[in-house]
Formats: C-alpha cells, sequence, structure tokens
C-alpha cells in the first residue's frame, strides 16, 4: 500500500539523493494499461509539489505504450531539474526503454531488462482480428513491415515492377494509411531516441550504434535486454545497485506487484463465481511520490452474465456484460 511504499520512496531519495517520482503502467493478463498522454497532467501535478530541484529520479515499472507520451514525459520532468535518472525494478520496454535513453543514469536490478524501441502502430485501420464478434484492431510492427520487405529482397526481389507488386499485395492487408505510419514512425523513433541519448552521449557512432540495435538489430519486439548487455555490449549508463539498495527496490517492487496482482491473470468468469453480477473496482497503475500522494489507474463498474447457465453451452467461454461507471487517473 502507498502508506508503506512512502517510506520506501523516502529511503530511495536518500541513497540516490533525489526526489522520487514512481510510475508503474500495470501488466495484469486482460487488465493491461500503457504509457499515454493522459499521464502528462497528473505527473505535472507531482513535480509541481516536489518544485525545482537539483536531482529527479523515475521508478519506471511498464511494457510501453504511445512513444510521444514517453518522449513528452522526460521533456516535462527535465523541466523540474537539471539531471534525471531512473530506477528499473522490473521492466522497462518499447517507450519505457526510450524514456531510459534520456536519462543520466540507468540503475537496473539483477532483475531487470529493457526492451526494442520499435513501435506498434494502432488505429482504426489497422487489420481486424481475425477472432468472431469483435472488433479488436491488431497492431502493426514497424520493423515486422521493414523484415517482410527485407525477405522479399532477399529473394531475389529486385526489379521496380516486382517490389511495386510486393508493396501492393502488402497494401491490400494493411491500410496504405497504417503503412505511411509505419514508416513515419520508423524514422520518429530514431530522432526521439538520437535526441535523448544526445543529452548524455557526445559519440555519434555510439548513439548510433545503440539505435541500430533497439530499432531493428534485436530481431524481435519481445528480445530483453539485460543490465549486462545493456552496459557492456550497448554501453548504455548503467548503475547497478548494492545489496542494501537493492533489498529496497525489490521490496518496492514486490509490493505494487501485490497490491495490482500483477502476477494475478484477471478471468471475469472467475471473478464473477456463480454470482449473476458482480461490482468491481481495479487499480491498474500508479504514480506516486512522497509529496503528490498517489494517483492512480482506477477502472470501476459492473460484470453481469448476459445468459443463464442453462442457456451457456458447456466449454464455450461465457459472454459477460461490463458496464463501466468510470475509468481513469484519480487522486481519491
Amino acid at each position: 500500500m502507498y502508506k508503506e511504499r512512502k517510506n520506501i520512496y523516502s529511503n530511495i531519495e536518500k541513497f540516490m539523493d533525489s526526489r522520487v517520482i514512481c510510475y508503474v503502467t500495470g501488466d495484469r493478463q486482460n487488465l493491461e494499461i500503457h504509457i499515454d498522454q493522459d499521464v502528462l497532467e497528473h505527473f505535472g501535478d507531482h513535480l509541481d509539489k516536489m518544485g525545482m530541484t537539483k536531482r529527479i529520479t523515475l521508478i519506471i515499472h511498464s511494457r510501453g505504450g504511445i512513444t510521444l507520451a514517453g518522449w513528452s514525459l522526460v521533456n516535462l520532468i527535465r523541466q523540474f531539474c537539471d539531471e534525471f535518472n531512473i530506477i528499473i525494478p522490473s521492466r522497462a520496454h518499447s517507450a519505457a526503454t526510450l524514456i531510459a535513453l534520456g536519462a543520466k543514469s540507468i540503475m537496473m536490478t539483477r532483475q531487470a531488462t529493457l526492451g526494442p524501441i520499435d513501435p506498434n502502430v494502432n488505429g482504426p485501420l489497422n487489420p481486424q482480428a481475425p477472432a468472431p464478434n469483435t472488433s479488436t484492431r491488431i497492431p502493426v510492427s514497424v520493423e515486422s513491415v521493414k523484415g517482410y520487405l527485407d525477405f522479399a529482397k532477399s529473394l531475389g526481389i529486385k526489379s521496380e515492377a516486382e517490389i511495386t507488386r510486393v508493396v501492393l499485395d502488402l497494401a491490400s492487408k494493411i491500410h496504405p494509411a497504417v503503412l505511411g505510419n509505419v514508416f513515419r514512425s520508423r524514422s520518429q523513433i530514431r530522432m526521439l531516441g538520437k535526441q535523448l541519448l544526445s543529452t548524455h552521449i557526445q559519440e555519434e557512432s555510439k548513439i548510433e550504434k545503440i539505435l541500430d540495435f533497439l530499432c531493428s538489430d534485436c530481431g524481435s519486439h519481445d528480445y530483453t535486454i539485460n543490465r549486462s548487455e545493456a552496459r557492456d555490449e550497448l554501453g548504455l549508463p548503467i548503475a547497478i545497485p548494492d545489496d542494501a539498495q537493492n533489498k529496497i527496490i525489490r521490496t518496492l517492487h514486490k509490493d505494487y506487484c501485490s497490491e495490482l496482482e500483477l502476477l494475478n491473470p484477471f478471468n471475469p468468469n472467475l471473478f464473477l463465481g456463480d454470482e449473476p453480477e458482480k461490482e468491481y473496482s481495479f487499480t491498474r497503475g500508479v504514480i506516486e511520490s512522497v509529496r503528490g500522494g498517489s494517483t492512480r489507474f482506477i477502472s470501476q463498474g459492473k460484470l453481469i452474465r448476459t445468459k443463464t447457465p442453462e442457456e451457456q453451452p458447456q466449454n464455450v467461454q461465457e459472454p459477460l456484460e461490463d458496464r463501466k461507471t468510470f475509468e481513469g487517473w484519480t487522486n481519491k
């Protein structure tokens, strides 16, 4: 709970000689949230209460999210400090890795991982998921599209007419506007990564090496990078906590994991049990600091069965109605 975590934040402030703010986008299965623009106003409230200070450390746990939101978050924090550092207790992937690139120091536990920053493009024009009775859209990976085109070229497809046919075939499955966003996003992510790294790394070749790996050379969006590889292979400014510091950071991680039930996949049918309907309130993310308190992303509402057990065929996922009454960040 926040009361216990507040004491942990105070301890981290002491050994980091820094003001601390914690940002968790929960990755509990079926209740995930991601880095988005909606956090900026709430971060601003916490930072206002901190005031101008020499050093701010962001503790982050996230699978990623919107690239420009990560970029904006780093720039916002920098308006309140001279030095920006980051602590990763467990995972900081995709847009969260992009945020880490802007830090002068990246403290990682043994369990902590970074990931590629090749973004996924999401939008109403994305391909629809093949499952019946769903409007879910499939994310399109920027590097997967590039990989498809590179694969075609590796098979000997080189002429303008052949490449045109490959592109037209791709455009018949993925909307041309989505493909346009794919290539725009690819250029944008390198530009943002370069600007963030250049604040604390001067060698152009070193920056390009880091971006080449994070944007494409690692081969898969699911690839994870531990602190040894981040430090020794990529040359990122990795800091290693001592045993006492590591224990404090891991205690914090276990506390927010427990409250948000990050290790417990959410199954709505199990949640309902034998009841025909049930109200819910789930905390799915937190922004916290000693001075700013706890801001939480909460989903509230009621789950209702739409069929009686007699009407429901065996071995078929039971349809449920989700009547949301609130969803968003709140200080309550």
